[in-house]
């Protein structure tokens, strides 16, 4: 039910946009996620919109680099990636919840929040 895309390699300071596809239904009342797993590290929380405002709350380090937005239309989500750093490198991994109760910040920044999960794609970043 979704469906990351856009990841690759790319130089440092460069950019990249990958994208969260839903499929057979919407997540209107909830919100969607975007985790990473970088090479020998644990999955780490990186962004997350709540679907029905558009707002959004980001990995400190990720501020001011990363944006997150919502297309309603199409029902995707994109995470637009700019500046990006060799240690950006690991597998995007999108989520999503269909359900108002858990898009508090703190529930937001958790995996265990997440119904439906993306099968990932890889970002590359070469120094």
């Amino acid at each position: 039910q979704l469906q990351a895309s856009g990841g690759g390699l790319v130089q440092a300071g460069g950019s990249l946009r990958v994208s969260c596809a839903a499929s057979g239904r919407t997540f209107s009342s909830g919100a969607v996620g975007w985790f990473r797993q970088a090479p020998g590290k644990e999955r780490e929380f990186a962004a997350a919109l709540r679907w029905r405002d558009g707002s959004t709350t980001y990995l400190d380090s990720l501020k001011g680099r990363f944006t997150l937005s919502r297309d309603n239309a199409k029902n995707t989500a994109y995470l637009q990636m700019k500046n990006l750093r060799p240690e950006d490198t690991g597998v995007y991994y999108c989520a999503a919840v269909d359900r108002s109760t858990r898009t508090i910040t703190s529930a937001l920044w958790s995996a265990g929040t997440y119904e439906f999960w993306g099968q990932g794609t890889q970002v590359t970043v070469s120094s």
